[in-house]
């Protein structure tokens, strides 16, 4: 038979049922159709591949037909028409088009689902258009009516949370928000975004209200005294949750304010770099770069402010020409540093980098024009980038892959915080005003965490905070696990000094936006002792029969299912860009043991604990596991597996209604033993054999060889030591061959010179040899310095997907447990390397994204 016949009945066939079966055929026909081979491989939209990632049509396996139809459904169902290609384009082929056409038939009752949210859509435009203009003509009866009909919302919000019911009809309440929570998510808008969060609140305080109300065994002093334990736990997870909708529901996304014209009514800045123990290597690019911040020089004063006391820095110092201070002691260690500086200098403005920051030329006149914009602005801070990779990203090979922990902070939680005048001052990459700062008493001294401490009481002096979102500077990550977890403990610490000796929710000076935030920043540090419990809890029954929830398994299900579906799907959609899903309980669980005793100590005795300082730039020369760090997650692991065979043997030859509530159980221990793995595998450190990290971009420069031929070229890579070019002509260098390559710092060209240590086709690696000052400092301008350096290292497209976040997770603990069996039992690790294998196979039948590479990690 003719192609154009089968076409035509295929065709037919789709037409008349449009099922999925149809589609499937259609599909499976673009296989099998030799004039279309443009479809194989390709990434268009118009291409099987696109729409099927995981499939490859050159080598097909005997389950692809099965993963095709899940691919399918989950397109009908959970993928908006937005996504799907235009089928109108006149460049694409008759055959093309006409599969187009039968995928969006297919799609059509959902598109009528999604035209129900029409109204919504146009009413938040009405809203958005409207709203500056409304709040200037509300009168005061219109107050009355807006708050008449906030309290009617938040009575019938009150009996949806307070109602009981029985289970079938809970899970159809449930169903329905769920079904809205679906609908919503993809649509973009604030108004969307706080729907689901409305919903989630909704769901999640029914959870809690059950809890309190029904859930509690008051006979049993066992079940009482554990299960009033767990309930504490999920209350503190609930305030969080609340509070981070609070904190986070509307970014202001600040822009920058423009300076005058006129630099002669520029104000004049001390820029502070404080250091203790750290080596000049890590220093050095700081200042250098220091120096070349735009800025009438007149006013710009750059001081190192060395508690080290170490000769080499102070006759760098003298080299450069730069201020060098130091003190006689070194109390309160970086607050009383820098409180010193104050004393000895007098710029109108203080700028403090951390001595491995490295700051862009652009810095100041991007921060400062808003102190000139806003008279009672004491603080402005910027990100804390880091172009190394942190321990989490290292030891599991994610450098850039992933957004890094501490994205979700300068990412998203300081510009919500900046909405409520509420940014916090980190310590570093920030610009502070002299004379509020003054006012205070420098830099507070009375906790750890001086910096977020020394915010607070310039707001409650009534002064603003801004928060401006760009990446301005650069430093290095910490870079081993115990060194971060050192890092963190302090942050706790510090915050639980603050929480008990100047409590947010105290004193005068907040207003109520600014109490929740610090609030939500000091209880977060808290979540060490919650987190344990919830990895324990289930043990309770599985070890001890102790019922900590007193309800049946189906109740306990219909109530929190929908609660934590409800959390992760929200949060998902407000944090997706800066945390996936699934990875700030690993992040979490990595901390928990650690940062439960300094802040449990912190709470009763306030005045504990001294500063620590962070070590960078050091080396790790082998790969090894740290036995000292990784201790608890190892008593936790096995405590869990115990756990897990007192449960399966409860399945056997337990009480027969206990089925249910064992089955509920052991779901929770095996998510469990899912996070421990990941933080077992974070506890191996990966080989660092190099000081100087290599920085990925892509720019465009010209080689110049000693023979006098000129290259196009494109940098790939740096280090303050390094290059890596792709030369567009094989073996254009040799080995040991000096050349030269031309950068752009600022506006000028500048050269460099570098010898050839490596040729691989078109990609060539060099050694800089920067033998002057003056070069050092050109190449930091021309790289580290940059302007633009850091501007397009976040991924903007980079959404969560909670499926691959979720499979990504399992395999990172299937990971962990490979590595605890190589060092405990290493008979065992081909086991467990068996099983990472089946996972990644099985991960294989879920969807994945149109347009993904359809790979795993």
């Amino acid at each position: 038979m003719m192609l154009t016949e089968h076409w035509r009945q295929w065709r037919r066939q789709a037409t008349r049922g449009s099922s999925i079966v149809h589609l499937l055929i259609i599909y499976a026909h673009a296989l099998l159709v030799n004039d279309q081979q443009p479809l194989r491989g390709s990434h268009s939209k118009y291409s099987f591949h696109y729409w099927f990632p995981q499939i490859n049509v050159n080598h097909l396996r005997p389950l692809d037909p099965i993963r095709m139809v899940i691919q399918l459904l989950w397109l009908m169902l959970f993928k908006g028409p937005s996504e799907l290609p235009d089928n109108t384009v006149a460049t694409q082929s008759r055959f093309r088009r006409s599969v187009t056409h039968y995928k969006n038939k297919a799609l059509m009752r959902y598109k009528s689902l999604r035209r129900l949210l029409l109204p919504i859509k146009r009413w938040q435009r009405r809203i958005s258009k409207k709203t500056i203009a409304l709040s200037a003509e509300i009168t005061w009866a219109g107050g009355w009516v807006l708050y008449l009909t906030l309290a009617v919302i938040l009575i019938g919000l009150g009996l949806i949370i307070t109602i009981p019911m029985a289970t079938g009809a809970q899970v159809i309440m449930l169903l329905a928000f769920w079904s809205v929570a679906m609908w919503v998510r993809d649509i973009p808008g604030r108004i969307p975004m706080m729907l689901m969060m409305i919903i989630s609140i909704t769901v999640s305080t029914r959870y809690i209200w059950w809890r309190v109300t029904h859930t509690l065994n008051w006979d049993s002093g066992l079940n009482l005294t554990l299960g009033l334990l767990l309930l504490a736990a999920e209350l503190y997870a609930w305030t969080i949750l609340i509070l981070g909708y609070i904190q986070t529901a509307w970014p202001l996304q600040r822009k920058v304010a423009q300076l005058p014209a006129d630099t002669s009514l520029w104000p004049s800045v001390d820029v502070y770099i404080p250091t203790y123990n750290e080596p000049l290597h890590v220093v050095r690019n700081t200042i250098l770069a220091a120096q070349q911040i735009e800025w009438p020089q007149e006013k710009l004063n750059i001081y190192v402010l060395d508690d080290g006391k170490r000769a080499d820095f102070k006759a760098f110092c003298a080299e450069v020409g730069v201020g060098y201070l130091i003190r006689p002691n070194n109390y309160h260690a970086k607050a009383g540093n820098l409180n010193h500086a104050l004393t000895q200098t007098s710029g109108e403005y203080i700028t403090i980098f951390d001595c491995d920051h490295i700051p862009t030329r652009s810095f100041l006149q991007l921060t400062v024009g808003w102190f000139l914009r806003d008279p009672k602005l004491a603080l402005l801070q910027t990100p804390h980038h880091f172009f190394s990779p942190d321990p989490f990203e290292k030891n599991l090979n994610l450098f850039r892959s992933r957004p890094n922990e501490g994205e979700l902070f300068y990412g998203l939680i300081q510009d919500g915080n900046d909405l409520w005048n509420a940014s916090f001052f980190c310590g570093s990459c920030a610009v502070l005003k002299r004379g509020p700062l003054e006012e205070v008493g420098g830099i507070a001294v009375e906790t750890v965490t001086e910096d977020a401490h020394t915010a607070l009481k310039l707001h409650r002096r009534g002064y603003s905070s801004a928060y401006l979102n760009i990446p301005q500077a650069a430093g290095l990550a910490t870079e081993t696990l115990a060194a971060h977890i050192g890092q963190r403990m302090r942050w706790a610490r510090g915050m639980a000094q603050i929480f008990r000796i100047d409590n947010p929710l105290r004193g005068k000076g907040l207003n109520w936006g600014q109490r929740l935030c610090y609030l939500n920043a000091m209880l977060y540090f808290l979540n060490g002792l919650p987190r344990l419990i919830f990895l324990t809890a289930p043990l309770a029954f599985l070890l001890l029969g102790s019922y900590l929830v007193f309800a049946p398994a189906i109740m306990i299900a219909a109530y929190a299912l929908p609660h934590i579906i409800h959390a992760n799907l929200t949060n998902s959609r407000t944090q997706g860009r800066f945390r996936n899903s699934f990875w700030a309980e690993m992040y979490e669980t990595v901390l928990a043991w650690y940062i439960f005793r300094p802040t449990t100590v912190a709470l009763f005795a306030p005045h504990k604990g001294k500063f620590n300082v962070t070590a960078k730039g050091g080396l790790t020369e082998r790969s090894f596991f740290d036995w000292k760090i990784s201790v608890p997650y190892v008593v936790l692991v096995a405590m869990s597996f115990t756990g897990l065979g007192f449960g399966i043997w409860r399945l056997a030859y337990g009480p027969e209604d206990q089925f249910l509530t064992v089955i509920l159980n052991l779901l929770w221990v095996f998510y469990n033993l899912i996070i421990l793995g990941g933080a077992v595998a974070v506890a191996e450190e990966a080989r660092q054999v190099r000081v100087a990290h290599r920085i990925a971009v892509q720019r465009p420069t010209h080689v110049l060889t000693k023979g006098g031929h000129r290259y196009h070229a494109t940098l790939v890579d740096y280090s303050e030591h390094g290059v890596a070019l792709t030369i567009k002509y094989p073996h254009a260098l040799a080995i040991d061959e000096v050349f030269q390559f031309t950068l752009t710092a600022g506006e000028r060209p500048v050269s460099f010179r570098a010898r050839v240590i490596s040729v691989r086709d078109q990609s060539v690696g060099a050694i800089l040899l920067l033998n002057t000052l003056e070069e050092q400092r050109n190449f930091v301008g021309a790289t580290f310095s940059r302007a633009d350096a850091w501007l397009g290292w976040r991924d903007a497209d980079n959404l969560d997907q909670p499926i691959r976040s979720l499979r990504e997770v399992v395999a990172i603990g299937l990971r962990g447990y490979q590595r605890m069996a190589k060092q405990f039992v290493p008979f065992l690790e081909p086991i467990f390397v068996h099983f990472q294998t089946l996972w990644l196979w099985l991960t294989t039948l879920l969807p994945q994204r149109p347009g993904s590479r359809g790979e795993l990690l």
